[in-house]
């Protein structure tokens, strides 16, 4: 009987059993953090008188080499082994023998375990926030050059109201700054230690909480030894961001879906981020941006998946936690790898200010200025006046042309009332220009978002 809690066993695993609990085919991946974490334990067990110098020291160096062989693809992972952190220990006792042993005074599994997976937790929120960075500095840069692109703004997919392409584009810059502000939030309140929490209900030993706490980049050791075992608050905290991220762009995914087909016009996609068809040559599909909204769905069932695993536990420590890895570890890995794609698309993006502007000219956006004009110059109620552009829109439809290519003549035979400046307000830069309130589509209210989004942007890239 080779395991580790193998002592109060008479018989061997089944093999099917170990096939059925070892999580080491995934939680491999948390190597990094297991070596980090015991590393800092030892120097604890050290402080308090637990190690010898040079036990921590023979600790310390037969973590670096498990680490390295780790990094080289020396390291053989065994299933017989169940976890990472039972791998580890069992070579650094092949490699410098029985102080090794020593390594888990004070510790338990349930605490090491919690303790790699949120430092894992937390770093990957810092590497999705770095791209989210750029990603936002991409839009930026777009948006810069089409502040006087005028686009059809839609409501219902339908055309509504004149825009520029930038005040569009910088929606998605403030849909994805909360995206970055929500996991600083994430970050700073589960950035709390279980190392030391043991098993569930603390140690004997006279640790040193607060050092490895610090030591391992941590505000402070978490308060209760029984939260600290059981929480996975911080998994779930993550999936819902990555959740949030991954909504987000699907949804601007769709657009660049739309915008690349012959109807809209709106945008190319190079062929470096398109696909073709298998039969049809003349085809060129935009696969990248359809992918990124069919990640979607597997990133939600994955926040559904362990909030459902959570849903009835007991405290403490229950062995249906392991199946809180694989999910967040997809998670982590396809949003990271959508948002790399999603940015090496937009460099490479072709903006067709012509066809949107074409595009801008059908479909009568300008009429709310229309209705606008006459409740503000000519004293007509707005619901007088809106029923006033509906007519003048009939006509223009029963001239197959839009409201903006009437003549003012045309336009006051409709109603008598309506003076020869209305034929200004239908235009598409006027209409676009006049919305000046604040967080409108003008220039210059765009310009101005676009000012308070780069000094944001500069202050978190600084930190």
């Amino acid at each position: 009987m080779n395991k580790p809690w193998g002592g109060r066993f008479k018989d061997d695993s089944s093999k099917l059993l170990e096939e059925f609990n070892a999580s080491i085919s995934f939680d491999k991946q948390l190597y990094k953090e297991d070596i980090f974490g015991s590393k800092v334990h030892a120097e604890m067990l050290y402080n308090i008188g637990i190690l010898t110098y040079e036990e921590k020291n023979n600790i310390i160096s037969g973590l670096n080499k498990v680490y390295q062989e780790i990094e080289d693809g020396d390291f053989v992972f065994k299933i017989q082994d169940e976890d990472i952190h039972m791998a580890i220990e069992k070579r650094l006792i092949q490699l410098i023998g029985e102080s090794a042993k020593k390594l888990h005074t004070a510790r338990s599994r349930n605490d090491q375990v919690a303790l790699d997976f949120k430092m894992y937790c937390l770093n990957q929120n810092k590497e999705i926030r770095l791209l989210l960075l750029n990603l936002i500095e991409t839009l930026l840069d777009i948006s810069k050059n089409h502040t006087k692109t005028i686009m059809p703004g839609m409501t219902h997919l339908q055309h509504a109201q004149p825009i520029s392409f930038a005040f569009h584009i910088l929606a998605y810059c403030f849909m994805y700054m909360r995206d970055v502000e929500r996991l600083i939030d994430d970050y700073n309140r589960n950035n709390y230690s279980p190392l030391g929490s043991s098993a569930f209900a603390g140690t004997p030993y006279d640790i040193d909480r607060n050092f490895t706490s610090s030591k391992l980049g941590f505000n402070s050791p978490c308060y209760n030894a029984c939260d600290g075992v059981s929480d996975r608050d911080f998994a779930l905290d993550l999936l819902y961001s990555i959740s949030m991220i991954a909504m987000h762009t699907s949804r601007f995914a769709e657009e660049l879906v739309l915008w690349s087909s012959y109807e809209f016009k709106f945008i190319t996609i190079s062929d470096s981020f398109s696909t073709g068809s298998s039969i049809m040559p003349n085809k060129k599909n935009p696969d990248v941006a359809e992918l990124l909204r069919g990640k979607t769905g597997r990133i939600y069932g994955n926040l559904v998946s362990l909030l459902t695993t959570l849903k009835a536990l007991p405290l403490a420590y229950n062995k249906d936690m392991q199946e809180d890895k694989e999910a967040l570890f997809d998670s982590c890995s396809n949003i990271i790898l959508s948002l790399k794609v999603l940015i090496g698309m937009l460099k490479e993006v072709t903006i067709n200010k012509d066809e949107m502007f074409k595009k801008a000219q059908i479909g009568h956006i300008t009429a709310t200025d229309l209705a606008d004009f006459l409740v503000q110059k000519v004293g007509i109620s707005f619901r007088e006046s809106h029923h006033i552009v509906g007519k003048i829109v009939a006509y223009a439809e029963s001239k197959n042309c839009d409201i903006s290519a009437l003549n003012i003549d045309e336009i006051i035979k409709q109603d008598s009332r309506i003076t020869r400046e209305a034929k200004e307000v239908l235009d598409l830069n006027y209409s676009m220009n006049s919305r000046k309130s604040f967080g409108g589509t003008s220039e210059e209210s765009v310009k101005y978002q676009i000012e308070f989004l780069s000094k944001w942007l500069n202050e978190k890239q600084a930190r």
